[in-house]
């Protein structure tokens, strides 16, 4: 918890694995992936449907209540079995691309709107696109932040919406060397109006690797009038070309006499080629056989690969721009980073690019980079070469280190050294390669569960950070949700909380709402990214209700967990009023003054239950004041936020922070980066009553100063502020705090919590147990 977080590290991890043999095409020694024919039907029918969104598009953004400056344009469209339709959307402002503004529409088979994921849905409404900074100050601010760069695209006017207030700004894209020798293409955003660098993100995604072993394998080729060419026209025409040492254009692309390709060895340049010409066929087979994938964009056109790029160069990439992939041959240029992992992890990086887009930076890079491991190791284990077993290990074969030990390990991240087993304040912080640890640890966990296991002679054992059992519901299941939640429901912008939701929504879509939704759900809170589903539902306590004869109610009570849709009961309701069976919503109007305990009842097709109990009193204004507490989920017991409207992630079980009382509480900030939380619930205090806000606040903090208010938390009573705390009331434990809240007797009154956090070291500002308690 307790550390700095200043820079974004983009470098990639460069990776070593030895190459072994390969071998032609003539002789087969395995049960090589398919050669498919090619998939028009699947490209057809993406673009009737690709064109049939874009049609849509002004139709979609009415529907949305965008601003008339705002235009949606069709980037992907998903077509369910039954009809559904999913389709994904960019999005422009006055013209001006809207980086973050990327949102899913989610329609029913008869084109209803069913529900849309945004990556962002702060309103653009009235903002002004012109620019106050011009393009050359732009240009030069990118270009320091990284010397020795050259402009690779000049920039261009956005509107930055990916986090905080949307903005113009500019986006410059500045072409140099990475830290791991290889190339670099950083996105650079620059506010238009104050020329503050906003973010900068990679461009150029990398993967690891030295080369394997792939034995004797078949390969497409293509016959020539001299021969043929190392180009697979059954695979969207993709083609395998010889960098020569080269980092700059295509290379040439590699031909022969005869249709027998290398030796085995690295000596031989087409020995590399074959394992790159090989495992892009094995991931395009694995997409198209497994998601009926017509290639990385879905659109049936096959990428290039590029070996021998650079000298000595240990690392490899995907680069969309160019749609390819780039191989280089490691230390001494004997080592080719060319296995089938690889490959598989370099395309699906241009399958993210064609999808969600996730961003390559914070934790939308570390999902990224972990999209890309899952999905990879899946290609492995599609592939099946019985001279490389696939497993759950990254770079096993390689001695990086010079113990012989893999370079990432599924089960366990931190076993590299440097990984992230499981979620924490900070994570985006971190080498978007070391924060995928998490996605990968739970990808691991909802396939094969936790402890000790041995999968095809492998050995692995699996911790949890709830010290949680966890069974698995088996690869081919995991691989399918992280899928679908790829294509279906991520943005630009998802985070990590958001990768539980959109998983979530994935397995129930796949599987429905049972096991392996519970799964997912379970395999997440493995790795501290929310909770699993209770074993039994709970209903929400919504605080005791106060209500003053004669006036209408409306009140939800909503339920959390179970199985189906609940069959709602009240007991002891005030006469006048009643509970809707099936939406738990209490409505009418109380006819009698009197206080009752009223129980609500929540009975699941499941046949579980579950009830809450809260005290209504209804005053006709002559009697005390009842002794009730109004606040609704004062303790943040049920595992949500509701009736309190809370920053997303802020409510939470974090063992890091420990709640007052019971498991859950609000932990507002504690990033050690700019951040802004809030908690807040409106309650009505009855007129003639003293009222007294009590709340217990625990301060943790990583600023070592004793003088200066770094990060501070702000508690306003209607807009009014009545206290405020800074990294300054650090404290061990929790301490109650209280305010008079009298003065508002007769009023609606909106408490909100709100913690602010510069771009420095964390203060965690812990809130629970906060209630509003009356007396006479």
């Amino acid at each position: 918890m307790k550390c700095k977080t200043l820079v974004h590290s983009l470098a990639a991890l460069a990776v070593a694995t030895t190459l072994l043999v390969t071998g032609t095409p003539a002789v087969p020694a395995h049960a090589a992936p398919s050669d498919p024919a090619p998939a028009p039907a699947l490209a057809s029918g993406r673009s009737a449907a690709l064109a049939a969104a874009d049609r849509q598009g002004a139709t979609a953004a009415r529907q949305l209540g965008l601003a008339p400056q705002e235009k949606l344009v069709a980037k992907d469209a998903v077509l369910d079995p039954d009809g559904a339709r999913h389709l994904r959307y960019e999005r422009t402002y006055s013209g001006l691309p809207v980086l973050g503004g990327d949102l899913v529409v989610h329609q029913a088979p008869d084109g209803t709107l069913r529900g849309v994921d945004r990556a962002s849905g702060t309103p653009l409404a009235g903002l002004d696109a012109s620019p106050a900074l011009n393009a050359a100050r732009a240009q030069a601010t990118a270009l320091d932040a990284r010397p020795g760069a050259s402009v690779n695209r000049p920039p261009r006017l956005v509107v930055w919406a990916a986090d905080g207030a949307p903005r113009v700004a500019w986006e410059t894209v500045i072409a140099g060397t990475a830290d791991d020798g290889g190339p670099s293409k950083l996105h650079v955003i620059t506010d238009a109006g104050n020329g503050e660098v906003i973010r900068t993100f990679e461009g150029v995604q990398t993967g690891t690797g030295h080369g394997v072993h792939v034995g004797e394998v078949p390969i497409g080729t293509t016959p020539a009038d001299s021969g043929y060419q190392l180009k697979d026209g059954a695979r969207g025409g993709t083609y395998t070309t010889d960098m020569h040492g080269g980092t700059v254009d295509g290379g040439s692309l590699f031909t022969r006499s005869t249709d027998s390709w290398g030796d085995g060895l690295p000596s031989n340049r087409e020995s590399a080629a074959v394992d790159a010409h090989f495992g892009v066929a094995a991931t395009w087979d694995f997409y198209k056989n497994t998601f009926g994938r017509a290639g990385i964009r879905g659109d049936g056109v096959g990428a290039s690969s590029r070996v021998h790029f650079g000298s000595g160069y240990r690392n490899a990439f995907w680069d969309d721009y160019c749609f390819c992939m780039s191989f280089g041959d490691g230390d001494g240029n004997v080592h080719p980073v060319t296995s089938v992992d690889v490959a598989g992890h370099e395309m699906t990086h241009g399958v993210t690019a064609a999808t969600a887009g996730l961003m390559y930076a914070g934790e939308s890079g570390g999902l990224n980079e972990a999209t890309s491991d899952i999905l990879g190791t899946m290609v492995e284990f599609y592939a099946d070469l019985p001279v490389d077993t696939p497993d759950y290990l990254i770079g096993e074969k390689i001695d990086l280190h010079g113990d012989r030990a893999p370079l990432r390990y599924l089960d366990k991240p931190s076993k590299d050294g440097r990984s992230a087993d499981y979620w924490r304040r900070g994570l985006g912080g971190i080498d978007v390669h070391l924060s995928s640890g998490v996605a990968n640890h739970f990808f691991y966990l909802l396939s094969e569960g936790s402890g000790a296991k041995t999968v095809n002679g492998v050995a692995y054992d699996s911790p949890t950070y709830d010290r949680s059992t966890l069974g698995g519901i088996g690869r081919d299941k995991a691989a399918a949700i992280w899928y679908r939640a790829l294509t279906v429901y991520m943005t630009s912008t998802t985070n990590y909380a958001g990768a539980r939701t959109a998983t979530l929504h994935a397995a129930e879509d796949l599987y429905g709402a049972g096991g392996e939704y519970t799964a997912v759900a379970a395999a997440w809170s493995a790795v501290n990214v929310g909770t699993a589903l209770p074993g039994a539902p709970a209903l929400t306590l919504p605080g005791d209700q106060v209500t003053a004869l004669g006036t209408a109610v409306d009140l939800l009570v909503p339920a959390v967990g179970g199985s189906g849709a609940p069959t709602y009961t009240a007991d002891s309701l005030p006469g006048g009023l009643s509970i809707d069976a099936a939406t738990g919503r209490i409505t009418g109007t109380p006819g009698a003054a009197g206080s009752t305990t009223v129980t609500v009842t929540a009975t699941f097709t499941s046949g579980a239950t579950a009830s809450t109990a809260f005290t209504w009193a209804v005053t006709d204004g002559t009697g005390p004041c009842p002794s009730v507490q109004l606040v609704g989920n004062a303790g943040f017991e049920s595992g949500g936020a509701l009736p309190w409207s809370a920053t997303a992630g802020t409510v939470d079980a974090d063992l890091v922070q420990a709640g007052h009382a019971g498991s859950w509480k609000a932990w507002l900030d504690g990033y050690g980066s700019g951040h802004e939380d809030t908690v807040a619930q409106t309650v009505a205090v009855p007129a003639g009553c003293r009222a007294t806000l009590k709340y217990w606040l625990h301060i943790d903090s990583a600023e070592n100063t004793t003088s200066a208010r770094y990060d501070r938390l702000s508690v306003t009573v209607n807009g009014n502020e009545v206290a405020a705390y800074s990294n300054l009331d650090r404290a061990d434990g929790y301490s109650l705090r209280t305010v008079d809240l009298s003065a508002y007797a007769g009023q609606s009154v909106a408490l909100e919590f709100t913690g602010r956090e510069d771009g420095s070291y964390q203060t965690s500002l812990v809130l629970d147990d906060i209630t509003v308690e009356l007396g006479s």
